[in-house]
């Protein structure tokens, strides 16, 4: 692929970002990076993110011969220069041009939410993937799949990756014979912009609590909920959970771009006293461990005509994941498909991560989830407490460093509303003290709510929390799902997952 110069100033100035060129007589390049490590003969390199001068150094050394920049710089003297207003933003239009306006090729499901997000996507391609065979792209916090073949599907490192990777990925899913494309939509993509200039068919909002607020994140929660919202504005037709906090701000959002033909609300357990009743509304019928059934109940017109109405079983318990599962069904109506074409998948679906459970003779039913906020893990131990109301729950967790500070308070909360015996213990440290982490999560515990223990070798925490447990008990094993990393200092540690050394234990009984 080659992108000139010439379409690279006009697309930089479409979208008002050229302050400044300079000219070295150069007229096209021939690859695109901001990885001066990767950098090639006749590159574009992008001087973004933790840039260092001598990056651009090496990058010019390895061959590249034009930069992006937001100052002129002297490393790159007799290279063309593009100094932009936005260097994230000049990186995510000349990427989609670059590779060709993969996007203009897709049909695109974009999900946003505080929890439920991975769900989501799983749901939604697991029905249009039985609806398009082969012609389904997934890009989740879990699994990237761009193609057809085994080694078309691998895991992800970001939910939404940097700008650059995410349109790569679409030309090779584009290449691949995929048509359609579930993503998962983070509020960091748009603080980061990530997405700048992408447009989605359909965009989901799940709901919103806090979340990613802190140091090198959201300075507070009306920036995490305008980054959300974001993605209401540059989706051509949207879907709400009408039950979502902060409702009307999201609505009112959806309804500034949109008619509304083209805004679909969903709610479980819908009174809608004091409003019009949601197009789609949710009835809980059977929620246990192992049979969770639904009915989706349409309530207009337009929600008729999608054709998903009636009763399903979802294969993954718990009501918060009938929502999901809802929203799922009316993206996938958009795109096409029909309540037919989603009966069997929802009931065979299978999420990495997601509810995983062992039963460990003689002591608990041991559950892997990557519930990894408030949100998600107080919905998730609220929904095995009525399970197994005369167990014990035993809840072992920790919190990433560098990112998402406000989640630790939320883990005391959680804890302290919903379990019985916590272990606290490292999850992703990164350049922090673990123990700092720790101390962050129990200083926000109501003393004598809940049993703390403070093991920091994650396997041990999980050998306690699985050997103290009796027939009955509950050990739930939040957080990581089935990374297989520690990330400690800046290195991918490797980590067998939760789920194996819950395996291990088992074996060695």
């Amino acid at each position: 692929m080659k992108l000139e110069i010439a379409k690279a100033k006009a697309i930089l100035d479409k979208y008002q970002l050229l302050s400044k060129f300079i000219d070295s007589g150069v007229k096209q390049v021939d690859g695109i990076t901001y990885d001066s490590r990767t950098s090639e003969k006749d590159d574009m390199f992008f001087c973004k993110g933790n840039f260092k001068p001598e990056y651009l150094t090496k990058a010019q050394t390895n061959g590249a011969t034009v930069y992006v920049a937001e100052t002129e710089l002297q490393e790159g003297t007799g290279m063309t220069a593009l100094i932009v207003t936005d260097v994230a933003k000049a990186m995510a239009v000349l990427s989609a041009t670059y590779y060709g306006c993969p996007q203009d090729e897709l049909f695109i499901i974009g999900i946003t939410g505080t929890k439920g997000k991975t769900s989501s996507a799983y749901f939604t391609h697991s029905i249009l993937e039985n609806k398009y065979p082969h012609q389904v792209a997934l890009f989740s916090t879990i699994d990237r799949i761009v193609g057809p073949k085994a080694e078309d599907q691998f895991k992800s490192d970001l939910t939404t990756p940097e700008s650059m990777d995410l349109f790569h990925d679409m030309r090779v899913s584009v290449d691949n014979g995929m048509k359609y494309l579930v993503m998962e939509v983070s509020s960091q993509s748009y603080l980061r912009n990530r997405v700048f200039g992408l447009q989605f068919n359909v965009g989901i909002f799940l709901n919103i609590t806090p979340d990613h607020i802190g140091r090198n994140e959201h300075k507070d929660f009306e920036d995490y909920l305008h980054c959300k919202m974001q993605l209401m504005v540059n989706s051509k037709q949207v879907i709400i959970n009408a039950a979502t906090d902060r409702f009307s701000d999201i609505l009112a959002t959806a309804k500034a771009g949109h008619e509304n033909s083209d805004i679909y609300l969903f709610e479980q357990n819908s009174t809608a006293k004091e409003r019009q009743k949601p197009d789609f509304a949710i009835n809980n019928l059977v929620d246990q461990i192992d049979t969770d059934k639904m009915q989706v109940i349409a309530n207009t017109d337009k929600a008729e005509k999608l054709n998903v109405a009636g009763e399903y079983q979802v294969n993954v318990p718990g009501d918060y994941n009938q929502e999901n599962a809802t929203a799922a069904l009316i993206a996938s109506a958009l795109a096409g498909a029909s309540r037919q074409d989603a009966i069997e998948p929802l009931s065979l679906v299978v999420i990495p991560g997601r509810m995983e459970h062992l039963k460990i003779p003689h002591h608990g039913m041991v559950f892997v989830d990557y519930a990894h906020n408030f949100a998600s893990l107080n919905a998730l131990l609220r929904f095995l407490r009525t399970q197994y109301p005369n167990g014990m729950i035993r809840v072992v967790v920790g919190s990433p460093g560098d990112k998402g500070l406000s989640r630790r308070a939320g883990f005391g909360q959680a804890l302290s509303a919903q379990a019985d015996v916590a272990y606290l213990t490292t999850d992703d440290p990164g350049f922090e003290n673990p123990d700092d982490i720790l101390n962050e999560i129990e200083e926000n515990i109501i003393p004598g709510s809940v049993e703390v223990h403070r093991i920091l070798d994650r396997k041990k925490a999980i050998e306690q929390a699985i050997n103290g447990s009796n027939d009955g008990d509950v050990v739930v094993l939040a957080g990581k799902g089935e990374d297989p990393y520690q990330k400690v200092r800046g290195v991918d540690t490797p980590w067998p997952t939760d789920m194996k050394v819950a395996e291990d234990f088992k074996r060695g009984l």
